[in-house]
């Protein structure tokens, strides 16, 4: 819980950040960039068991 707090901290700062100084370009590429993240952890813990089907 504690480092949820600390993920939620810094995902408001980077916009505030980006919010002050104009740079959109920021935002698009976070975004991206954690989706990928998502894919990534989501096809390790899947991998098992798609193994097994086979």
């Amino acid at each position: 819980m504690h480092f949820l707090k600390h993920v939620v901290s810094l995902i408001k700062e980077v916009f505030q950040f980006a919010w002050k100084k104009k740079v959109w370009w920021i935002i698009p590429v976070l975004v991206i960039s954690f989706g990928i993240g998502v894919l990534i952890v989501a096809g390790e813990t899947s991998a098992p068991f798609i193994y097994t089907l086979f």
